[in-house]
């Protein structure tokens, strides 16, 4: 199969080298010195105690890609508007767009039944500009579970978690889900393809919603946003809010809120991805992981207050690092 990792970082590097390994005909796309590493070397992948190095295509323009089965991206998630032009050359009339973005996603509503059907959330696709120019009808669910970082230009350490979990937006089985599925079986993950797939992004984003923005706030670690009782309190609000919201779009969750409190906890003195974007001057996925939360109550008329808050502050923050 030809599956394109479009925003080969830690995640989209690592999960390169897998699929390439197992004889998947792997195109990565990047850009700077990490790109030009893996040009020069290949792609090294620190996991399990050994090294394990992959030789896919590795580009910086989708125009040298040519049409793909998949396209997997793992970009942050407000990077998508920017790549919904590029992103053309690589669809041919059967290309599945695999959205391994964290937060919900730009396709939420497609052949989702009720009252919002075909709606398109603007905070994370404003004017709908990636629903328009991809087709929702392309889209697959895709949540991503591990975690790895780069740890120098064309070398990344995996950290955690080997789980990827698929579903079509209308929870059906589909052959396309089937063989995905399987070459990432092929490839040494734990996959499968899921009913519901929404719910299991609102299980991520339920703590991803809260951890990450209190994090870059106050500079704490998992451990302590999740453990420690002013923080987890306010935590608990947020997701008790977003439980509420989930559930009036037919969401289920799986597990309770102390229980997703507990998991976060355990995962100990972890920095956030917004924190780590924070420190390095990078934009943070706050419209993808809180703003669509705060217009996603608007639209069914629950209210956030606690949300409300937290997003004005990180917000805020934002701004003052010159990155919102």
């Amino acid at each position: 199969m030809r599956i394109c990792i479009y925003g080969a970082g830690a995640i989209g590097a690592g999960l390169g080298v897998q699929l390439s390994l197992a004889g998947q005909d792997v195109t990565l796309i990047a850009r700077g010195p990490h790109l030009a590493a893996m040009q020069k070397n290949g792609v090294k992948l620190l996991i399990d105690g050994e090294e394990r190095v992959a030789h896919p295509r590795c580009i910086e323009n989708p125009a040298d890609a040519g049409p793909q089965d998949y396209i997997i991206i793992t970009l942050k998630a407000h990077s998508l508007p920017g790549i919904a032009d590029t992103i053309k050359s690589m669809l041919d009339p059967d290309t599945a767009v695999v959205t391994g973005v964290n937060g919900i996603p730009w396709w939420y509503f497609y052949k989702l039944s009720g009252p919002y059907e075909n709606h398109k959330l603007e905070s994370v696709d404003p004017d709908g500009k990636f629903w328009d120019a991809v087709g929702p009808e392309r889209a697959i669910g895709f949540v991503v579970y591990p975690a790895a970082e780069i740890v120098e230009p064309g070398v990344i350490r995996h950290i955690e978690g080997d789980r990827y979990t698929m579903g079509e937006p209308d929870g059906q089985p589909s052959e396309r889900t089937g063989k995905l599925c399987a070459a990432l079986k092929d490839a040494g993950f734990k996959s499968r393809v899921r009913d519901n797939i929404r719910d299991d992004i609102w299980i991520k984003l339920w703590g991803n919603l809260c951890f990450n923005p209190i994090s870059a706030l106050t500079h704490a670690t998992l451990d302590k946003v999740a453990g420690d009782e002013g923080t987890s309190d306010v935590c608990r609000l947020m997701m008790l809010e977003a439980q509420e919201i989930g559930e009036k779009l037919g969401a289920k969750f799986r597990v309770n809120v102390d229980r997703r409190l507990a998991g976060g906890a355990a995962v100990g003195a972890h920095k956030t991805s917004m924190l780590q974007d924070l420190e390095t001057g990078r934009p943070m996925e706050i419209d993808a992981l809180v703003t669509v939360v705060q217009e996603l109550g608007t639209l069914v008329a629950v209210p956030t207050p606690t949300i409300d808050i937290v997003l004005a502050l990180i917000q805020q923050r934002a701004r003052v690092a010159g990155t919102y």
